[in-house]
């Protein structure tokens, strides 16, 4: 079963605040989800700090 959180994103390129789902059953992750607004490819990295906690960063593709 999938645990899907929203969350407030910023969108790494052309900045604007995107509600994206983020599947926190899975764990770590990496993968592409496009931009809402200006359909530019944004990386997700998904990880957990040393709490447990999950942590998402995301970039541009060309980072």
């Amino acid at each position: 079963m999938q645990d899907l959180d929203e969350i407030i994103i910023y969108c790494p390129y052309c900045g604007e605040a995107l509600d994206v789902l983020i599947d926190t059953s899975a764990g770590a992750q990496q993968y592409y989800e496009d931009c809402a607004v200006c359909c530019a490819p944004i990386l997700f990295n998904v990880s957990e700090d040393h709490a447990g906690e999950l942590v998402i960063d995301v970039k541009r593709d060309d980072e």
